[in-house]
C-alpha cells in the first residue's frame, strides 16, 4: 500500500483559467532535477494521485508544481481550490527519468516542451549541470494561447544569468504573439524555422522532451514523430 507524506500548501498561483502553480512544504526524499512527485488528496474515502514534475531545483524550497486543471479531473478540480495552510499528500520518493543523468553528451542541448511540460526543464535549468555540460542550451516552449506563456520572469532571469549560452524559442499556435513563432513545433522543425529562430545548429545536439524517458540524441524524424503523437497543440 502506498504511504503518503503530508505536506502543507504555502501558496497557490493562478496563471489562467486552467493553469496553476502549487507551492508545498513537505519532507520527501531528495530528487534529481526533472523528476516528478505524486500528489494526492482523499476523494470519497480513497486517495487519488497524479504525477507532477518539480519546477523548483533540488536545493530550493518550497516544492513547486505546475499543472493544468481538467473539467472532470477528480484531483485537479480539488487541487486548484487549495489555499495556504491546507494539507496535500505526496509520495515519499520522487521518480522519473527526465533528468540530465539520462541524457547523452552532445554539443548543444534542446529542451522541447509544450504546455506544463516546461516545468521540469525549469528545474533542470536552475542547476549547474546543463551549463557545465553543453555549449548552448535551447529552451522551446509551445502553447495554444499567448497567456499560457507562463514563467516568463524565471526564463528572463535564466537568460540574464547565462547570456549567449541560453536561447529561448516560444510558439503560439492559435494566435499571433510578438516575439513568438506562430504554429506548431513539428512543422517548424521540418521547415527549419525552429533552428533559425534559435540560431543553433541541430547537428551534434541532444534533444529532450517530457514525453521521453530514454537517452536520445537529436534525430529530426524521431523528434517529429514523438511530438506529433504526444503534443497536440
Amino acid at each position: 500500500m502506498q504511504k503518503w507524506v503530508e505536506g502543507t500548501v504555502v501558496n497557490q498561483k493562478r496563471w489562467t483559467q486552467t493553469l496553476f502553480t502549487l507551492q508545498v512544504e513537505a519532507e520527501v526524499a531528495r530528487f534529481e532535477a526533472g523528476q516528478f512527485a505524486k500528489l494526492a488528496l482523499a476523494v470519497e474515502g480513497e486517495m487519488v494521485a497524479r504525477p507532477y514534475s518539480f519546477v523548483n531545483a533540488p536545493n530550493e524550497r518550497p516544492h513547486e508544481f505546475y499543472y493544468v486543471t481538467l473539467p472532470d479531473g477528480p484531483l485537479t478540480q480539488r487541487l486548484c481550490k487549495l489555499q495556504a495552510g491546507d494539507a496535500v499528500y505526496l509520495a515519499p520518493r520522487p521518480a522519473g527519468f527526465l533528468a540530465l543523468s539520462e541524457i547523452p553528451d552532445g554539443e548543444n542541448l534542446w529542451l522541447i516542451s509544450t504546455g506544463t511540460g516546461v516545468g521540469p526543464f525549469l528545474s533542470i535549468l536552475k542547476t549547474e549541470g546543463p551549463w557545465q555540460r553543453f555549449r548552448q542550451v535551447v529552451l522551446v516552449h509551445a502553447v495554444r494561447h499567448a497567456e499560457e506563456l507562463t514563467y516568463r520572469d524565471s526564463v528572463s532571469r535564466l537568460l540574464g544569468e547565462h547570456g549567449e549560452q541560453m536561447r529561448m524559442v516560444s510558439f503560439v499556435s492559435r494566435e499571433s504573439k510578438p516575439g513568438a513563432l506562430y504554429g506548431r513545433i513539428p512543422l517548424a522543425i521540418e521547415e527549419g524555422r525552429l533552428e533559425a529562430a534559435a540560431g543553433v545548429n541541430r547537428a551534434r545536439s541532444t534533444d529532450a522532451s517530457p514525453s521521453r524517458s530514454r537517452r536520445v540524441a537529436w534525430r529530426p524524424r524521431r523528434a517529429l514523430r514523438c511530438l506529433r503523437r504526444l503534443h497536440r497543440l
